[in-house]
């Protein structure tokens, strides 16, 4: 009998150990469908995951797991669509959920991108008296400067609106006003008072006051805020801007209306008590160009306005934006990133970006290249000879004085480019690609490590994109549309030099054969050769008809390249989808903004046509 014994026990064993092994795997297999999706924290604890390289224990309260990895889950209904959510082949909802790895989770759509909120936009006003007659020189040149007023304070997140004598007819006050003997400058005063009286008050500004500072910067904060405790003036200021609600400014009209020594009033601070407004002295964030201080510091342009009104608009509006754009290098004294994370065939790809980094690197025209923004007098002036540094790194890094302008490439495009391949099949896709998700893994090295799974470098990826302050941080291109926008003068705040078809400049920007090549670090990889180089023209071009194709087996391969690369699929689609929602927010509130005051302040007449028609070539139908 014991000799037997060692062969029963061989005979025992495996049965065991079977048993155990399916015991295991359908323990796995159960964490996997109904608890592991719960486990991956979203929202505000995402960041403190990352910087920790840890997880959440996974939440057992529902019978069923609410991913939609779970087989079981019950068919739910699409969230509706919102108003003006597609556009140029895009479509997207904005929820505050928008941090999910995946839009598809909320969306039900793999097409749909999941966005923030868009942010309620302060509005601020200022006043331009449409009952004077003006010659049409004279109506071009100040709505030029009002252009220029709109453009600033709306890329630095506020709501500029033009008021005129229409808003102030509105105001039950207006009548009483007319029946007064005052002076002229007191009534013309008033009457943007009661403009502004009448759209609900907010922030009135003079149209030669503009924001001359970073987008995080306390005051501007502030002021986005849109919540006034009371009526507010600011030291040194006069009447450039004010700020309050609506019944205070209502009282302090009344009080000024109704002020017996109101006939000796120059204007609206002279006619009411001292303890009307709080008085603010700080605003070293904005700059006022009034006629004391062009005259003190900008003596050219003061004696140019002097001796030619139109020609001296013209050359105050040439100097605030010169201003508005050497603040603007100033605040990114690093210079501008374009990442290009791998640079060995993917340098057509991006010279749309590096093009747009090299105009704003450059110096646009000003009457007084030397001089500084009133409220910065020792400003760093910009230079032809030594502009602001722009370089092609392969990683992305979160620097404050760093400007990043990243172009997301769809996965077909970027495998097209980097395997110097005309075509792809599925055999290629399961067996060519050495790592899914590659441009992000590449991009978020440095930043995130090598051990972080695809869902959470798309996650900070998207914060990258539109997390608080990253719009005025970087711009996010797509690889597919082969340039850059025509409107990203309002994406910056001021008016970017431009170059001409002959590659001659409006501006002192050099043409691209001119242009000095960013310097290449020997860590980015390897340069493309020569042959490389003069591939890759024809190969983006492919990449992008494909992209765009409605053909059967293109569009098969195409589902498969991005369903092997969700993540860089869905990068792909949220960085479009965002700078889409963009256009079309401004699009609309301009659209609706010229039918007021006249339409001064916009780009028609501008010598740039309609913004809806310039935009029509965008409509793209991937």
């Amino acid at each position: 009998m014991p000799k037997h014994g060692p062969a029963l026990g061989l005979r025992v064993g495996p049965r065991r150990i079977t048993f155990l092994l399916v015991f295991v795997g359908l323990f796995a297999l159960f964490t996997l469908l109904f608890t592991l999706p719960n486990g991956i924290p979203t929202g505000p604890s995402l960041s403190k995951s990352i910087a920790d390289h840890k997880f959440s224990l996974p939440k057992y309260g529902d019978k069923f797991s609410s991913s939609i990895l779970n087989p079981f889950r019950p068919v739910s209904h699409k969230p509706p669509e919102q108003k003006n959510s597609t556009y140029g082949g895009s479509s997207w909802y904005s929820n505050w959920n928008w941090r999910s790895p995946f839009s598809s989770s909320i969306t039900l759509d793999e097409n749909r991108s999941l966005l923030p909120p868009l942010k309620d936009r302060a509005p601020i006003y200022c006043y331009y008296d449409t009952t004077i007659p003006k010659e049409a020189p004279t109506k071009e040149a100040e709505s030029a400067i009002l252009l220029t007023w709109r453009r600033a304070w709306w890329a630095q997140g506020f709501k500029p609106i033009i008021l005129s004598t229409a808003e102030a007819m509105n105001n039950p006050l207006y009548d009483e006003l007319q029946r007064l003997d005052v002076e002229p400058s007191f009534k013309k005063d008033m009457m943007r008072w009661l403009a502004w009286e009448n759209m609900g008050g907010g922030l009135l500004s003079h149209h030669l006051l503009f924001p001359m500072a970073a987008h995080e910067d306390p005051l501007l904060a502030f002021l986005r805020r849109g919540e006034y405790p009371g009526l507010t003036r600011w030291e040194g200021f006069d009447n450039a801007l004010f700020a309050g609600p609506k019944g205070q400014i209502a009282e302090a009209i009344t009080q000024a209306l109704r002020n017996p020594k109101n006939k000796a009033a120059k204007d609206f601070v002279a006619a009411v008590t001292g303890e009307t407004f709080r008085v603010d002295p700080s605003h070293d964030s904005l700059a006022y160009y009034d006629a004391i201080t062009v005259g003190k510091n900008y003596q050219k342009v003061a004696e140019e306005t002097t001796a030619d009104h139109n020609k001296g608009i013209k050359s105050l509006n040439l100097l605030i934006n010169s201003h508005l754009h050497n603040t603007w290098q100033d605040i990114f004294s690093s210079g501008i990133a374009v990442l290009k994370p791998m640079p060995a065939h993917t340098t057509h790809m991006i010279e749309p970006a590096l093009d747009l980094a090299a105009r704003l690197a450059a110096c646009s025209d000003s009457p007084m290249p030397s001089s500084c923004p009133p409220n910065l007098p020792k400003c760093t002036p910009c230079v032809s000879s030594h502009p602001m540094k722009v370089g092609s790194p392969a990683r992305y890094r979160n620097t404050t004085s760093l400007y990043t302008i990243g172009t997301v490439p769809h996965p077909y495009t970027l495998r097209t480019v980097d395997s110097l391949r005309e075509t792809m099949d599925i055999s290629f896709i399961r067996r060519g690609i050495k790592r899914r998700d590659e441009w992000l893994y590449l991009v978020f090295q440095e930043l995130l490590g090598t051990g972080i799974s695809s869902s959470v470098r798309v996650v900070k990826f998207k914060d990258a994109v539109a997390g608080e302050y990253a719009t005025s941080h970087s711009l996010w291109l797509t690889a597919e549309k082969g340039s850059v926008p025509e409107d990203l003068d309002w994406w910056f705040g001021f008016d970017i030099p431009h170059t001409t078809d002959d590659g001659k400049s409006e501006t002192p920007v050099p043409g691209p054969e001119r242009r000095p090549k960013p310097p290449h670090d020997p860590t980015d990889g390897p340069l493309p050769t020569e042959d490389d180089l003069s591939r890759e023209p024809r190969l983006l071009e492919r990449a992008r008809e494909v992209v765009k194709s409605k053909a059967q087996e293109e569009v098969r391969v195409r589902s498969a390249m991005e369903a092997w690369n969700l993540a860089d699929t869905e990068a792909w689609r949220f960085a479009r989808a965002f700078l889409a929602r963009s256009r079309v927010e401004r699009m609309k509130w301009e659209e609706e903004e010229s039918k007021y005051a006249g339409g001064v302040g916009s780009e028609s007449g501008q010598g740039r046509g309609s913004s809806w028609l310039r935009w029509g070539d965008d409509e793209e139908k991937d």
